[in-house]
């Protein structure tokens, strides 16, 4: 059983202040002295780290498509096991998911299976008695949903907040709290999303204490927490990552980091850990050698397009990591990783270990993937089924070599990526908890 109290910040649709509302609640609970654990609806990679940076845990995703709704509360109880409060942010609107999927993978399922309350965060900024009847839309399109509270964003005065709450009292629903319209704390974005934490180390700080300043002006703490205390206990038990017989030698796993290199989900490192592996970060912007008895490299996701000069200066790097992939070593790349792996990325010379180049594009390749294994690789067996996620603003030529990674089934048909030696690279975001042997493959070839 897992009993931690818990609450779900969810909004009628993006860009109504879900994530000001959960870091700052995640900040300012912080504050008080109490463990709070994060969380993420969906495949995102850049909040959590905003969430990590408030509450000093992991932040972790829950990902109803890519992991299955059978996964998502011992995934939860995993990362909130022992603390005081967890905080869930939500993905898009309530009720949005994986296109075409029904309710799969939007925050409301989500809620349902963690049993827990949501707080609805709506931008007020243009209504004031209709307020209520959105609230109540929500609040009644599915009774197995329970909305806990409202907090108002956006709210422009005394008047204006009298108004909404005037309306709202017909509703049934607490106001929780109301953030008055202010300029937007300062967290930049870009072609895919915010800034991540590691490429702005400082400012983050600034802005997570300032998202934590106006939520703790303008909620009511306690009321949150006492909402957050009527969330059930859990029946499920806590996802770990299966421990492997431990042999006489770790071989080292070398995982990409730094600012150039920040998508990774907390469970793969675990994974690898536990199927033993000696994982080691390492930055490829920084680090010449890779880390001493690298036995696998693993280049995740991130944002090699941003950093392309500096990462193509650091030519002693790119011949270590080309020459471990030659040697045939065990190296799983994703997404930036790929990029980092191919011939050039717009113009700069990178590894060369795939004959392919990159640029940047204008067109957004996002959304979940149904995809097959097409071929035996370090990763996975021949027909091996997985679900993962794609999200790029870059074009890879070729965009598949003679041995594809991944046969894609949705929402078009398509081979994609590499499988050359112990190469696997692929614009596929994957998350290996939903197939834990893929971390044991990848360790058992680095054992050789």
């Amino acid at each position: 059983m897992v009993n931690v109290p818990r609450l779900v910040i969810a909004a009628p649709a993006s860009g109504s202040g879900k994530t000001t509302v959960a870091t700052g609640l995640m900040a300012a609970f912080a504050e008080r002295g109490l463990a709070v654990s994060p969380h993420k609806v969906g495949p995102d990679y850049i909040d959590p780290g905003y969430h990590a940076l408030a509450t000093g845990r992991p932040g972790r995703n829950l990902d109803a498509y890519m992991c299955g709704p059978g996964l998502v509360a011992p995934l939860f109880a995993h990362g909130a096991g022992g603390c005081d409060l967890a905080v869930v942010e939500g993905v898009m609107g309530l009720y949005d998911g994986a296109s075409g999927q029904g309710e799969l993978a939007s925050t409301a399922q989500v809620s349902k299976l963690l049993r827990a309350p949501v707080v609805l965060v709506v931008d007020a900024s243009s209504q004031s008695r209709s307020v209520a009847a959105l609230v109540h839309g929500f609040a009644s399109w599915d009774p197995e949903v329970r909305i806990g509270g409202v907090i108002l964003n956006k709210v422009a005065s005394d008047r204006h907040e009298a108004l909404l709450r005037e309306a709202l009292d017909e509703s049934g629903l607490p106001v929780l709290g109301v953030l008055r319209r202010a300029p937007q704390v300062a967290t930049p974005s870009r072609h895919l999303g915010l800034v991540p934490v590691a490429e702005r180390q400082t400012d983050a700080l600034d802005a997570v204490r300032a998202m934590g300043d106006r939520v703790r002006e303008g909620c009511d703490l306690d009321a949150l927490m006492a909402l957050a205390r009527t969330a059930p206990a859990l029946p499920d038990e806590a996802w770990r990552p299966e421990p492997s017989p431990a042999p006489a030698a770790r071989p080292v796993v070398a995982v990409a980091g730094g600012a150039a290199f920040t998508f990774a989900y907390a469970e793969h490192a675990e994974l690898l850990t536990a199927a033993g592996a000696e994982v080691v970060v390492f930055d490829p912007l920084h680090d010449e050698k890779l880390p001493a008895g690298t036995a696998g490299l693993v280049v995740g996701g991130g944002f090699p397009e941003v950093y392309a000069p500096e990462l193509s200066a650091n030519e002693p790097l790119r011949r270590a990591v080309t020459e471990l992939a030659l040697s045939g070593a065990p190296v799983a790349a994703e997404c930036a990783g790929l990029l980092y792996l191919a011939r050039e990325l717009d113009g700069r010379p990178m590894c060369g270990v795939l004959d392919a180049s990159a640029r940047m594009s204008e067109r957004l390749t996002l959304g979940y993937r149904q995809a097959v294994a097409v071929s035996d690789s370090v990763l996975a067996v021949a027909g091996t089924r997985l679900r993962g996620h794609e999200f790029h603003r870059t074009v890879l030529e070729p965009g598949a070599g003679p041995t594809p990674a991944w046969g894609l089934h949705q929402p078009e048909r398509r081979v994609e990526g590499f499988v050359q030696g112990g190469v696997h690279a692929s614009y596929l975001h994957t998350h290996w908890a939903a197939a834990p042997s893929v971390a044991r493959r990848f360790v058992e070839r680095c054992r050789g």
